[in-house]
């Protein structure tokens, strides 16, 4: 259980502007309302909703649920929620139960857990009024939908397009609240504008799958080869030698290779991150780049949402995509601002 903080965060205008409009359907809207409201990476999506669950605890006297779809948002969201004084708790896998009695006002759960814990009867969320959906886009959640049949649900997403075309969200949302444009947070310093460099390559040998998108062994064929990966080290030392640099890779061969390239090359300031390590792993890796001014990491999706690091300086598309969702969900890694910082770099090699 996360405890309350005392000291509560500020909104922006534009971010208090949204929560007005959210809670204008809340009480305009049936309370079986379901809304999509979306807001660009970088624009404070967390910040927004941790506020709405505040308030709507406060005003409706009822229970409110986050779910999110990996382990580490459960924690990020849960901090946020504390700092906004909001006392919660994560049902994880150690939460066997959740009984009517139960005390807390507001739960964190990652989808699946949740799903299992649900299908075995095991939780009862008494007085629960408000379901939030972080990263909506994703259709892990579709299949908890039936069990909040009764309850507000509000989508949260920087992308409203499913990740799947054939499962469009307007089938599960009635309305579609847009937050304020990139262009809008770059031109009044909430987000960092981007430059964006593209290398010529030849996509021929890649196959769409059945999702919609490349497949991995397509992906990993051409973009692990010699020459793709000398035009990568081409394009870090000419657009982003020792500066802050995320990679972005569409499958874990060429992810590892890219590590090696780098280190055969003589930069050590190199790691490589993907959703098989372990939890432990990974927030080392993660800490390690957090902490290191010209660091390089090399990863695989597990980074795609939900990762906050202003001082990253460029993002590399070392992959193609065929998903808008997705592009943008990466690009945003690199579009939040520091004091020194209101500008980054994108080097395209899709």
């Amino acid at each position: 259980m996360s405890e309350p903080s005392k000291t509560r965060k500020t909104l922006y205008d534009y971010q208090q502007k949204d929560l007005d409009q959210i809670f204008e359907r809340f009480e305009a809207c049936p309370s079986d309302y379901k809304l999509l409201y979306q807001l660009p990476t970088g624009g404070g999506k967390t910040v927004i909703f941790s506020e709405i669950t505040r308030q709507y605890i406060e005003k409706k006297k009822k229970k409110v649920l986050i779910l999110t779809h990996r382990i580490e948002l459960c924690a990020q969201t849960s901090k946020m929620l504390t700092e906004f004084g909001v006392s919660n708790m994560i049902i994880d896998s150690k939460v066997k139960e959740v009984t009517s009695d139960d005390q807390h006002n507001c739960y964190v759960a990652m989808v699946e857990t949740l799903n299992n814990r649900l299908q075995d009867k095991v939780v009862d969320f008494q007085d629960l009024g408000l379901v939030i959906i972080d990263e909506a886009h994703y259709n892990s959640f579709r299949k908890l939908f039936k069990f909040f049949e009764k309850q507000f649900l509000l989508g949260v997403t920087a992308t409203p397009l499913s990740s799947n075309i054939k499962l469009p969200m307007k089938d599960h949302y009635a309305e579609l609240i847009c937050g304020s444009s990139i262009s809008y947070l770059v031109e009044n310093g909430f987000l960092s504008s981007a430059t964006t460099y593209t290398y010529d390559v030849s996509l021929g040998s890649l196959k769409v799958g059945i999702n919609g998108d490349y497949t991995v062994k397509s992906s990993e064929m051409l973009y692990s080869n010699i020459l793709m990966q000398n035009k990568l080290i081409y394009a870090y030392k000419e657009r982003s030698f020792g500066k802050k640099t995320l990679i972005f890779n569409n499958g874990i061969g060429t992810s590892r290779q890219v590590y090696a390239t780098f280190k055969e090359a003589g930069f050590e300031n190199i790691r490589h991150l993907d959703s098989t390590m372990t939890k432990n792993d990974r927030n080392e890796v993660i800490s390690w780049f957090r902490e290191t001014k010209d660091a390089i990491l090399t990863s695989v999706g597990i980074l795609t949402t939900g990762f906050d690091e202003p001082s990253i300086r460029t993002i590399i598309m070392n992959r193609a995509t065929k998903s808008p969702t997705l592009y943008y969900q990466m690009i945003g890694r690199g579009s939040r601002v520091l004091p020194d910082k209101n500008t980054f770099k994108i080097i395209d090699l899709g």
